[in-house]
């Protein structure tokens, strides 16, 4: 995957569990973290969106683990959105420790665009669909939904 890093961290010890590891369901954390980082890399801020009037919800998130990481393990995250169609959009996320680049975590989020008013889906607009097409060195895939 050609996924930009769009944001790090570095392990707080109350994101560790009993085993010392990155508790598995934090990744869904960072990964919602590093969508909030990209938004900004594309210079398309939440408070855009909300601004435009639109919101996103999530509907689907598939997360695989490949590695640990530790206490104080410098992380980063990298982020793409993979495709857009008329009102959902998915994007890989992949999760790497900083000093070795090994790979944590890697997944998909699915999110659908809604209507701030009216919490109906609806179209993406075409200024989102720029900004993140001029990011990234592949364009995302736009598929009918």
């Amino acid at each position: 995957m050609n996924v930009p890093v769009v944001w790090e961290n570095r392990v707080r010890f109350e994101e560790t569990d009993m085993q010392g590891v990155v508790f598995y369901a934090n990744y869904v954390t960072f990964q919602d973290e590093t969508f909030s980082a990209f938004l900004r890399e594309i210079g398309y801020s939440y408070q855009d969106v909300e601004t435009a009037g639109w919101d996103v919800h999530v509907v689907n998130v598939d997360m695989d683990y490949r590695g640990q990481a530790t206490f104080a393990d410098d992380l980063v995250h990298g982020y793409r959105i993979e495709r857009i169609g008329e009102s959902s959009m998915t994007g890989e996320y992949v999760a790497r420790r900083a000093d070795d680049e090994a790979l944590l975590a890697e997944g998909t989020v699915t999110h659908v665009a809604v209507d701030s008013e009216t919490g109906e889906p609806t179209r993406i607009p075409d200024d989102f669909r720029e900004a993140v097409a001029a990011f990234q060195d592949t364009p995302p895939e736009q598929p009918d939904d």
